[in-house]
């Protein structure tokens, strides 16, 4: 049985580094993107069981990936998580974007771990 995959779109080095550390701690492979172009391409060939996606992104922000993911064909089903510093003011654009849940930052393991179970089971 292969390892449950995680795209992590996240484009600061530190909070991406800490997020694959955790899951890959707890069991599963992370494919990492650091911006939303990136992480449109890797939704479609990896096909990652779930996406926790920053808001803040470069260029094409997560508001506007996440809308993007959800139409897409091929990566419209798997769920979406925002992980965001933007504390709960982001909270009705990324919900009206597609998001499945909503967890801000600074991030509360336990709470991180137990929506990911959640949306994975």
């Amino acid at each position: 049985m292969s390892a449950t995959t995680i795209l992590v779109v996240e484009d600061d080095p530190a909070n991406r580094e800490l997020m694959v550390g955790l899951l890959e701690s707890h069991g599963y492979q992370v494919c990492q993107a650091a911006d939303g172009y990136t992480a449109i391409a890797l939704a479609r060939t990896e096909r990652p069981s779930l996406i926790l996606m920053d808001l803040g992104l470069p260029g094409l922000d997560g508001v506007e990936t996440t809308q993007r993911l959800k139409a897409d064909p091929v990566a419209g089903s798997i769920p979406i998580v925002v992980v965001t510093a933007h504390a709960h003011a982001g909270e009705p654009l990324a919900r009206a974007a597609g998001c499945d849940a909503y967890l801000t930052k600074p991030i509360n393991i336990p709470i991180l771990l137990d929506t990911v179970v959640r949306l994975l089971s």
